[in-house]
């Protein structure tokens, strides 16, 4: 039986999840379909747009993202305490770009002064509830597959369930976690040969990052790493030209078999890590076979179960040979 999600989310531990949704029936997602010869890669924009709106109206910031032909993958950073700076007015707002809201939202979004004393409280007490749902993982995911399911099954003609009815979920609870599950997310769709490279990824947050370079851009709808952040905003902890290297030094590893080269050291994130290239590639090439709960430091792993109330610590003798 499925864990409860307040078993799997906790953002007093840590604000980092890996998300991972599947599909149904065999349903293709994206790509080309070999048994029907129906090409789906058109899908591929409407969930990085969907990612991207959500993260503009949302207190989560997109850190990594790969679409492939049948699940998604996002690592997601809950900005807690972003949501309670917004006014009542921009909450609906934000609510609005997603649902239609009830008739006295719209009327006090057109004139804030058509609104009754009850109705303002009201409206008050309705900017809770969205309050909360805007710093909510399960409303972000939600709101992305309730969108493609939609879509997709419009297309092709269809009804019922598009997506396993739920997604899943994994706290990150460390440096060396997070730039593990971002390379493997990152790397994910060159290592199913469905991109040659970093730049050829299509619909995926590794190739907008390195656009976005090029053009001397932030990257808009991305969170930013540290060495690019802007004033007020929470960068990833370590800099993108250190994280670019280590994971291009690991494709080209890869893609020339060539394990003991994996990647090149010294490297100055993977020393900072504490990690080994065997263990980094290791991990960062198996992320979900061998963590499939919580990811971290034995500590943060059993602080997380506390925390938690899961009398399970699985995963723990793995994170204890290649993570600690």
């Amino acid at each position: 039986m499925p864990l409860p999600r307040y078993k799997q989310i906790n953002t007093d531990v840590t604000p980092y999840y890996h998300c991972i949704s599947r599909c149904v029936r065999q349903s293709y997602l994206c790509g080309r379909d070999a048994r029907t010869g129906i090409n789906y890669e058109h899908r591929r924009k409407w969930i990085q747009d969907r990612l991207h709106k959500l993260s503009q109206a949302f207190a989560i910031d997109l850190c990594a993202y790969a679409v492939m032909h049948n699940h998604i993958h996002v690592v997601l950073h809950i900005a807690k305490g972003r949501a309670e700076g917004w006014t009542m007015d921009e909450v609906l707002l934000r609510w609005r770009m997603f649902y239609k809201c009830p008739p006295v939202v719209q009327r006090y979004l057109e004139n804030f002064d058509s609104v009754t004393s009850e109705e303002l409280a009201e409206l008050k007490s309705l900017s809770v509830l969205y309050r909360e749902r805007l710093q909510s993982i399960s409303w972000f995911m939600r709101m992305l597959n309730e969108y493609i399911a939609r879509r997709a099954n419009k297309e092709d003609e269809c009804k019922g369930y598009f997506w396993e009815r739920r997604f899943r979920s994994q706290a990150i609870l460390d440096e060396k976690a997070l730039a593990s599950v971002m390379a493997y997310v990152d790397l994910n769709p060159i290592r199913a040969k469905i991109a040659t490279t970093l730049s050829n990824s299509h619909h995926t947050s590794i190739q907008y990052r390195l656009n976005a370079k090029r053009s001397n851009k932030t990257p808009k709808f991305l969170m930013p790493f540290s060495d690019s952040h802007h004033k007020n905003t929470v960068p990833l902890p370590f800099a993108f030209t250190d994280y670019l290297q280590l994971i291009t030094d690991t494709m080209n590893a890869e893609s020339n078999n060539d394990i003991c080269k994996v990647p090149k050291l010294p490297n100055r994130l993977l020393s900072k890590l504490g990690m080994t290239k065997e263990n980094w590639q290791l991990v960062t090439s198996n992320f979900e076979t061998l963590f499939t709960g919580p990811v971290g430091c034995p500590e943060m792993m059993e602080n997380f179960a506390r925390c938690c109330q899961r009398a399970c610590r699985p995963n723990v003798a793995n994170a204890q040979r290649y993570l600690s």
